[in-house]
């Protein structure tokens, strides 16, 4: 009898426990070369508006993460050899990109646009970009549109492992434009010194095909934290968190419709 009931409560503290995965830290992948989104502070630290969110929803979800920086098109190949268990890091939910991951629902949505020296007029065609030089990161949408929908027109596309890389060559004066997100373009660029002289220019993009259904965080298929993310995002969104990371940073309503 004596065995029984020590044999029910072992049973009984087993099931108490958390589980060894609820344990275990979760690893985000990052590329810290977005301001405002996320950078690098002058002591090495990660700043911004991904690290902010993700922070909040860690916090949330009750559970330690720890973030792995990695450049932007080796977050995916990084997610599926399990180097890092989500991807938070201004990621587009694109039906490409859903063959190979699962993404959690929308954490923000701005449209991509194109940024060349102030005074350049772009029509809704595109057809002035014939010739031209833009510069796009490597592994984005950006780069897939600029491919498939700028170079068809004659631009002249150019992948960079950065968007910073990009910025210098715009600024020196060997490519003519780039195409990203919007709001990164006006934080990492336009108000630099180094974006003096440059403004947006053409029509915003905003074809669901290449742009997808917003920003959102990508898992592995199947895994179970894709829900508990989602759950964290409502919960922030609802208790004010949301918005007062938002306020930090932007002036306006970033999560969008």
């Amino acid at each position: 009898m004596k065995k029984l009931v020590l044999l029910g409560a072992l049973a009984l503290s087993v099931l108490s426990l958390p589980t060894f995965a609820d344990d275990k830290p979760v690893k985000i992948g990052i590329e810290a070369a977005y301001p405002p989104f996320a950078s690098k502070a002058p002591d090495g630290s990660i700043v911004g508006f991904d690290y902010d969110i993700g922070n909040a929803l860690c916090e949330e979800m009750k559970v330690k993460c720890v973030w792995v920086e990695q450049e932007f098109d080796g977050l995916i190949p990084a997610l599926k050899v399990r180097k890092i268990d989500a991807i938070l890091s201004s990621m587009s939910i694109t039906e490409d990109r859903k063959k190979s991951v699962d993404f959690t629902n929308k954490y923000y949505n701005t449209p991509a646009r194109l940024v060349m020296k102030s005074g350049v007029q772009v029509s809704d065609s595109l057809a002035e970009l014939k010739g031209k030089n833009i510069g796009v990161q490597r592994g984005s949408i950006h780069e897939r549109f600029a491919r498939e929908v700028l170079a068809p027109l004659g631009a002249e596309i150019k992948p960079y492992g950065s968007q910073n890389e990009i910025y210098l060559d715009v600024a020196a004066g060997r490519l003519d434009g780039t195409v990203a997100d919007a709001t990164l373009l006006d934080d990492g660029f336009l108000k630099t010194d180094a974006g003096k002289g440059y403004a947006f220019v053409g029509p915003a993009f905003t074809d669901v095909k290449y742009f997808g259904d917003g920003v959102g965080i990508a898992v592995r298929k199947g895994d179970a934290l894709k829900e508990k993310i989602n759950t964290a995002i409502t919960a922030i969104r609802e208790n004010g968190k949301y918005k007062q990371i938002q306020d930090k940073y932007f002036a306006f309503d970033i999560y969008g419709k």
